[in-house]
């Protein structure tokens, strides 16, 4: 039963001049009787206010904040707070401050029994040594003691803590964590604390709400810990959810600390040279793939298309790329094939995003690497892989894939079911940024992985695994990356749209030319850009298809970023992409899957591009999908296909409806 109600909270302060200042919006928060929950955020994002509209020291300006049914107007001793200053009277001693308070809320309890209920709660913070001394004679800790037993002495309802240990060192810091815990859990305290301190958060918490950054703070999401109790600080760390909880706190605060830099940046869109905007903030992922992007920004593509002021912004996962996409805070960028139509779906938080692309940037690219340990145990085919999975059923293996909608994701998997894996059941597929891949590999956490280049040549060059299979040998020329772009941004900047197809065209050619390939791996290799040494940079023999498993040092990453049948969308592609995802659940089969391919595939903004840059004899492939299993994929009845697989979930079909106000013609 929710014990605490916050409904729709908007929280808006007066400014000097008539100006507003918006410090909280839509704020949905339900605690229940007994609950731990922190509230933690970087600084401006509302925390302490939204704990004191809870205790009553404020009220939000729309919305309500209840207690059991009952609207919070004001504060009361039912809901205590303990600050970080601690609030006490320097001139009274530990037992007159908790006695004060105590006399002032029980004043109808006998004297002995507020007696009782004084020393009953010095006791139980630890400090009857202490009891008879001043408070100016306490060290940080002890004062922060004898607020917490003033609190908790009155029994109230909810104890609320406004980074209670926040001054302290750590020691005593985690010896008082861990006093907190154990009165909590023993007089089934319900209780709301503002942190700063990730590892506070996760070792108290029942729940973590996540605050965006100010102003309009929101709830960007919110953790459960499912760490059992009771808990003890040294033994909290050797649970198997306590890093990914970690984490994912961490990766929240530091994308917001970007999104707080994106927008402080972000600046209204100028127009010149005939285009509707020319300062850019375009998202990439430090791959070898990102050449096109890094080629464009330093041999000036942008520039000659009249894309003046553009800004390559670094994200260390895909999902940066998605938070920047759906905050609106990065114009385009470089994303997996499938991306779009992800996002496009709603497999993002069920909302669907129309996102288009207009650019096939890479093809090929990509392998499935294992950890060296199974080429030492005869391991060379996925007929290997699959009998070492059935001769070993107890041994749980772990393989890293990007993102759900990448072709990593998708290729391992159509890989794993044409063996007779099941990728859901037979192995564990677990989502890890590209960059931690060889570290996770090196480390045992996970068995294998499939990722772009140069994570798989560098696996092999150091020695901790070794490509089992290169994507040529599964989907030779299949997508990789794509320029991808919100509908609603394309369609009001068509002009600048096709522009950037057109320098990232260009760039594609650029690299696509075997003299400039010492060029381009110099300046891939760059701190701002992959940030790795020059030797696994290897723009590779674009004919040789098969790893020689006998010398893993000489494999090749295949890619191609220019020519014919490699740049144009292809509705086929991307139809087979849809497949996947309802084939593996994670999205439902659009029932109007023609009307979304039409809108994701913007054929006619690269047909513009091409044609302008004297490009418009690109041929491309209109013929049916080939797979290494001997499997064709055409368009012509993909539930048909989808029926046909024997590996697969349970897939839905639904009609997904886009925002109508943003459709234009493909």
């Amino acid at each position: 039963m929710t014990f605490v109600t916050v409904d729709k909270i908007d929280k808006v302060f007066p400014l000097a001049g008539g100006d507003e200042y918006v410090a909280l919006t839509g704020i949905d928060l339900e605690i229940k009787q007994g609950e731990f929950v922190s509230l933690i955020g970087h600084s401006g994002c509302g925390k302490s206010t939204l704990l004191n509209m809870i205790a009553g020291l404020d009220l939000p300006t729309e919305g309500i904040v209840a207690l059991e049914g009952q609207r919070i107007t004001r504060p009361g001793p039912d809901r205590m707070v303990v600050f970080q200053n601690y609030s006490l009277l320097p001139w009274l001693t530990v037992r007159q401050n908790i006695a004060l308070a105590i006399d002032e809320v029980m004043a109808g309890l006998p004297k002995g029994e507020r007696k009782s209920i004084l020393e009953q709660h010095i006791d139980m913070v630890g400090l009857r040594p202490h009891a008879h001394k001043s408070i100016t004679m306490l060290s940080g800790g002890q004062k922060q003691r004898v607020a917490i037993a003033r609190a908790l002495a009155l029994k109230p309802k909810v104890l609320l803590l406004d980074e209670p240990f926040g001054a302290l060192d750590a020691l005593t810091r985690g010896n008082l964590q861990e006093q907190l815990m154990q009165i909590c859990e023993a007089n089934k305290v319900t209780a709301v604390m503002v942190t700063h301190d990730v590892d506070e958060a996760v070792l108290l918490s029942d729940r973590i709400v996540m605050m965006t950054n100010g102003p309009g703070s929101k709830i960007g999401q919110i953790l459960e810990v499912d760490i059992p109790r009771p808990r003890k600080r040294m033994e909290v760390v050797e649970h198997p959810s306590y890093y990914s909880l970690r984490s994912e706190i961490i990766y929240f605060l530091n994308q917001q600390k970007r999104i707080k830099k994106l927008r402080a940046r972000k600046t209204a869109a100028i127009a010149r040279h005939g285009l509707e905007k020319v300062n850019l903030e375009l998202g990439y992922v430090p791959l070898t793939a990102c050449a096109p992007l890094a080629i464009a920004k330093e041999k000036g593509f942008f520039a000659k298309h009249g894309l003046d002021e553009v800004n390559l912004v670094r994200e260390t996962s895909w999902r940066g790329i998605i938070d920047g996409m759906t905050g609106g805070f990065l114009d385009a960028a470089q994303m997996p094939s499938g991306m779009p139509l992800w996002l496009t779906l709603g497999a993002h938080d069920t909302k669907p995003l129309p996102v288009v692309t207009s650019l096939t940037m890479t093809r090929n690219g990509n392998a499935i690497t294992l950890a060296k340990r199974f080429y030492d145990e005869g391991v060379r085919t996925l007929a290997d892989f699959k009998k070492m999975l059935l001769d070993s059923p107890e041994r749980q293996h772990r393989m890293g894939v990007v993102h759900p909608s990448s072709m990593h994701n998708l290729l391992l998997r159509y890989w794993l079911a044409a063996g007779g894996i099941d990728p859901d059941h037979d192995v564990i597929l677990k989502p890890i940024p590209p960059a931690q891949m060889v570290v996770d590999l090196q480390a045992g956490t996970i068995d294998g992985f499939c990722v772009g280049e140069p994570w798989n040549l560098r696996a092999a060059i150091e020695g901790v695994g070794f490509t089992v299979a290169t994507d040529l040998e599964i989907w030779p020329g299949h997508p990789g990356k794509v320029l991808g772009a919100r509908e609603d941004w394309a369609n009001a900047y068509p002009n600048t749209h096709i522009a950037l197809v057109k320098a990232l065209l260009e760039a594609g050619q650029y690299c696509a030319e075997p003299a400039h390939a010492a060029e381009i791996q110099e300046i891939l290799s760059r701190r701002e850009y992959v940030s790795t040494n020059l030797e696994y940079i290897q723009l590779g023999d674009p004919n040789r298809a098969v790893c020689d498993l006998n010398m893993p040092m000489r494999e090749y990453a295949h890619h191609l970023f220019f020519g014919a049948g490699v740049n144009r969308p292809s509705r086929t592609e991307q139809l087979w992409h849809m497949t996947q995802l309802a084939r593996w659940g994670d999205t439902p089969f659009p029932r109007n899957w023609v009307e979304i391919l039409e809108r994701i595939c913007r054929v006619g903004a690269f047909s513009t591009a091409a044609r302008e840059l004297g490009l418009s004899d690109l041929t491309y492939s209109r013929g049916a999908i080939q797979l290494f299993d001997g499997t064709t994929f055409n368009a012509d009845d993909p539930i048909a296909y989808l029926n046909s697989l024997e590996i697969k979930r349970d897939f839905t079909m639904a009609e997904v409806v886009l925002d109508e106000r943003v459709r234009v013609a493909a």
